[in-house]
């Protein structure tokens, strides 16, 4: 009896070693929702120490998973479907996943700090929730093992600002969620890195067809020369600049990433600069999940065509190189009054689309009175110009008379009638007397009959051609009055810039002659 009882019990015992043996498979961290974006560990447990492991996805052995531990770095409605593992022949029960297509509804975002932090630094982190925040709590998970962060706020909270402890672990992911798991943020991840110079990118996965930026940081100065940035080991990137932006993501940009810088911590070291390596950082890209689309009709309309039908809008700008801000309309079609960049994105129950594209936004009646600023600005610069070059502009000291002009000819002007001349005397110059050629430089005596007295000479100026800056005296034939004159004037020369003796017949009493411009009168 004693014997059967022994037998047994070893039954029994064998029993439960081999359900002992067999594995399971379990989820960290363990969230009731996953969304789009998170990260995930799959762990086959009960195993061996060192035994093989086999991966199955829906039933199909994935050779390229052996590890106890399987990362998805970035859920993906593609690993939606069911998991099992397998070890020393014994294959665990089904684990199912199922990924939202879409981000969930409350963000959390990093407010203070960098994604990669230095080896015992933190971060400030920032949790918003237009829908209230009231019996939300925060998580952290390190190594698998997952712990909760108390928050401290007033019940009708929209935003609550907190800062985890000091992070030592290689990575650590943070998320929050309200009471009942119905609802919850985004995932962040912060790694740890002991080097003084480390790459910088977005906490959030790259999205297809989004920019990304990446960031050679050195702790404690910002004095970098030269970067190197290389993908896989190999250098994509050399130059001055400490960042390196893809500006369409595709799924080549998958990969690991690091940098190379070379820096000081004064302008003028007295020793060589310090030269770097980061460690190494993944970059993950996803497929761009939900997302809205703004278009401009006669405002700005927001639009979601995969996103649920009891979807509602909100809306955010900024301007220059600020953070979106969020703003009051919540409709699909919004007037905006100023002029900025403008993005929408659409929100249900449990979930929200990525944000759209940022779009420059200017009201037409800003559009209107900008062009008419400019329009008024661009006449007024002409009218000012034109001003200036009116009162800078010296006039003419004589005043041109138009003459009678003749129908044929070299010389179109003949002279104008000299009887009763209404507002005084008008003296022409005498042509030059027919088969006679004047020399020239040399001036011609004026005709006077029936003049009494007075002299006339010409003047020959400093510079005159012919002669040493005398006087000739005029013929004089009973001329009375005062004295005539006609003056040769500074550098002319011949017959072009000369003066010729004028014809005056019958005036006694002694007129000025004509300067020597054609057509000129004097008054």
């Amino acid at each position: 009896m004693k014997g059967m009882k022994h037998l047994l019990l070893l039954a029994v015992f064998v029993l439960q070693a081999r359900c002992q043996q067999k594995p399971g498979v379990s989820m960290s961290p363990d969230i009731k929702h996953i969304y789009f974006g998170d990260m995930l560990f799959l762990k086959c447990d009960q195993t061996a120490s060192g035994s093989p492991v086999k991966w199955y996805f829906n039933n199909q052995e994935q050779p390229s998973l052996t590890n106890e531990t399987q990362k998805i770095a970035v859920a993906t409605p593609t690993h939606s479907g069911i998991y099992q593992c397998e070890s020393n022949g014994e294959k665990s029960d089904t684990f199912p996943i199922n990924v939202l297509d879409y981000i969930p509804s409350a963000s959390l975002t990093i407010k203070t700090g960098q994604p990669v932090v230095r080896t015992g630094g933190s971060v400030i982190l920032q949790l918003d929730n237009e829908g209230g925040l009231q019996g939300w709590k925060c998580f952290v998970n390190r190594e698998g093992l997952t712990k909760r962060i108390a928050l401290k706020m007033m019940i009708d909270s929209v935003s609550v600002v907190f800062q985890p402890k000091r992070m030592y672990i290689q990575e650590t992911i943070f998320w929050c969620t309200d009471t009942p798991e119905e609802h919850r943020s985004n995932q962040i991840t912060v790694r740890t890195s002991a080097k003084d110079v480390s790459l910088e990118m977005y906490p959030l996965p790259a999205v297809v067809g989004e920019s990304l930026t990446l960031k050679c940081l050195v702790w404690g100065t910002d004095l970098i020369s030269d970067t190197i940035f290389y993908k896989d080991d190999k250098i994509i990137l050399k130059g001055s600049s400490p960042t390196y932006t893809i500006a369409d993501v595709t799924e080549s940009a998958k990969g690991r990433y690091k940098c190379h810088a070379t820096f000081t911590y004064i302008k003028q070291p007295a020793g060589a600069p310090y030269q770097v390596v980061s460690d190494n950082q993944d970059v993950f890209v996803q497929a761009p999940p939900m997302k809205a689309v703004l278009s401009e009709r006669i405002g700005l309309m927001c639009s979601c065509p995969d996103c649920p039908s009891e979807s509602h809008y909100r809306w955010y700008n900024k301007r220059d190189d600020q953070l979106w801000a969020l703003m009051d309309s919540r409709g699909g079609l919004i007037m905006p009054k100023a002029s900025g960049t403008y993005a929408c994105r659409a929100l249900w129950n449990n979930g929200k689309s990525l944000l759209s594209k940022g779009y420059f936004y200017q009201p037409l009646i800003t559009y209107i009175l900008t062009s008419v600023i400019v329009v008024l600005v661009l006449l007024g610069g002409a009218t000012v110009a034109l001003f200036y070059k009116k009162r800078n502009t010296t006039g003419p000291i004589y005043e041109d008379v138009p003459l009678r002009s003749r129908a044929t000819g070299d010389d179109r002007y003949e002279a104008l009638p000299k009887g009763a001349q209404r507002e005084g005397e008008y003296d022409t110059l005498h042509p030059e007397e027919p088969g006679r050629q004047r020399k020239e430089g040399e001036y011609e005596a004026l005709k006077k009959e029936g003049m009494t007295g007075g002299e006339y000479h010409t003047v020959k100026m400093e510079g005159a051609v012919g002669g040493e800056g005398g006087y000739q005296a005029l013929k004089k034939a009973g001329m009375t009055g005062g004295e005539y004159h006609t003056v040769k004037m500074e550098g002319a020369v011949g017959g072009e810039g000369g003066y010729q003796a004028l014809k005056k017949a019958g005036n006694d009493r002694g007129g000025v002659p004509n300067s020597g411009n054609r057509g000129r009168r004097w008054r």
